[in-house]
């Protein structure tokens, strides 16, 4: 969710003068109460618990003299990454990109165990349907724009997607 859409929501409670809200999706859970209180949690974030620090064992106090240790030399320096090597990427300029109309969860297939609507490689018409965009419980499929070859899928079957990220390259025909 984006700040736009938070911001649209926040004005639609106001408007209509909503005293709770709470929305869930695949991704995440919204809850937002009249008087200030929001709540966000991600769903698929892991719950990362630190054990707490323990204090150092007290030192017993000397009143002698004691010897000041030599002053430690600095720490190396992290190491450095490794450069990154560049690896030439294909020429996408060619390519028609199929883009999420929508915020949601991406989907292959019209169910878990039924075929895919395309895979790369497959040749499409236009209008033809390549995939299906769960948005708050709703099934949108999207369809192709152009006639042509699926060149690449750049997103996994499950994924979030969020709007206007590429999901398919098609080869015009």
């Amino acid at each position: 969710m984006n700040a736009k859409e938070l911001k649209s929501i926040l004005q639609a409670l106001q408007e209509h003068e909503v005293s709770e809200l709470t929305l869930e999706t695949p991704d995440y859970k919204l809850t937002i109460k009249r008087g200030g209180e929001v709540q966000y949690v991600a769903a698929p974030a892991p719950v990362v618990i630190q054990p707490p620090a323990v204090a150092p064992a007290a030192q017993p106090v000397s009143h002698a003299p004691v010897a000041t240790p030599a002053p430690t030399p600095a720490a190396a320096p992290a190491a450095t990454p490794a450069p990154k090597v560049e690896t030439p990427k294909e020429d996408t300029s060619k390519y028609v990109e199929v883009k999420a109309p929508i915020v949601g969860t991406f989907y292959r297939a019209p169910s878990p165990d039924a075929e895919p609507f395309v895979k790369e490689g497959d040749t499409v018409k236009k209008g033809q349907v390549l995939c299906i965009i769960e948005a708050m419980k709703l099934m949108n499929e999207i369809e192709s724009e152009v006639s042509g070859v699926v060149r690449k899928i750049l997103v996994a079957n499950g994924e979030p997607i969020e709007y206007g990220q590429v999901l398919f390259l098609i080869e015009p025909a």
